[in-house]
């Protein structure tokens, strides 16, 4: 048992946070909504009302933060982790936010005597909640290794990407190849439509074949085919558009900074961005399909 700090208790942290419960850790609950707070307490956190006083004890911390600006506010802004935790505490940080936030939190929680993972999610707020998470752990070997036993409580799959920043480079170039191959399988879909094939028949033979992919067999675009996929419940997400969006804006910053050339990325980000313009962007990403079929 460990006695953690958990601060972000949103659609993903709440989850994660009573998984951690859930593990038998003792875990203290920040969030700035008092409402998110008192859920977690009542799963068997412990309430807390400052960032302070989640942390004060804790060995390690973890988060879940909408951007990078949060995390290092949060962590080492006044009144933050660093100023409050026990030196030679770990710091989970599982936010997805751009590789370089990524590392400057790094270097500074060094410089302030902690250990420190970036380890960004996927699997979605099903998964937060079963504790069956993948997660994607930068950091040295030794702050993994302490990390490792923590997120375990919240996942099924969990991998040591690198040094510092590399979770989030495998969050955002895995999720760059999904926003693309979701855009693929439903042009597949309403293309093989227009042809006179329908969904079942095509997933049956596009499943099998060389076209395979997770975005067809485990979150299929069109109804039918899949039954959970947000298809089948009129696109609600699920993975919302706009999230989707953040992360392809955070894979093309990497990528001009990188000097790496992804034309098929920077593509998808447009087609995301035109639904979010349209008012979209809390509709399910592969709601694209929706798009395409004009029911919009």
């Amino acid at each position: 048992m460990k006695r953690i700090g958990f601060i972000g208790l949103g659609n993903m942290g709440a989850g994660m946070c009573a998984s951690l419960v859930k593990a038998g850790h003792a875990v203290a609950a920040f969030d700035l909504n008092a409402e998110a707070v008192s859920a977690a307490s009542g799963k068997g956190a412990r309430a807390a009302t400052t960032i302070a006083e989640a942390v004060r004890d804790a060995e390690v911390v973890v988060s879940m933060l909408p951007a990078g600006k949060q995390v290092l506010e949060v962590y080492f802004g006044a009144g933050g982790v660093a100023a409050n935790a026990p030196r030679g505490s770990l710091l989970v940080d599982c936010s997805t936010i751009a590789v370089t936030d990524a590392r400057q939190a790094h270097a500074r929680a060094e410089a302030a005597g902690l250990l420190m993972v970036d380890a960004p999610v996927s699997g979605g707020v099903a998964a937060a909640e079963a504790g069956t998470l993948t997660f994607m752990a930068g950091g040295t070997e030794a702050a993994f290794g302490k990390a490792e036993p923590i997120l375990r409580g919240m996942g099924k799959n969990i991998f040591h990407a690198g040094g510092a920043g590399n979770g989030q480079a495998a969050k955002i170039a895995n999720n760059m190849l999904l926003g693309i191959s979701m855009i693929g399988t439903c042009e597949a879909f309403y293309l093989a439509e227009k042809l006179g094939l329908d969904a079942e028949t095509f997933f049956r033979i596009s499943s099998v074949s060389s076209g395979q992919c997770w975005s067809m067999t485990s979150y299929c675009p069109a109804p039918g085919p899949v039954p959970a996929s947000p298809a089948n419940r009129d696109y609600k997400p699920g993975f919302a558009v706009a999230m989707m969006l953040k992360d392809l804006h955070l894979a093309a910053g990497a990528a001009t900074a990188a000097g790496a050339g992804i034309r098929l990325g920077e593509m998808a980000g447009r087609i995301y961005q035109d639904l979010s313009d349209r008012g979209f962007g809390g509709l399910d990403f592969s709601g694209v399909m929706k798009d395409l079929k004009g029911a919009l």
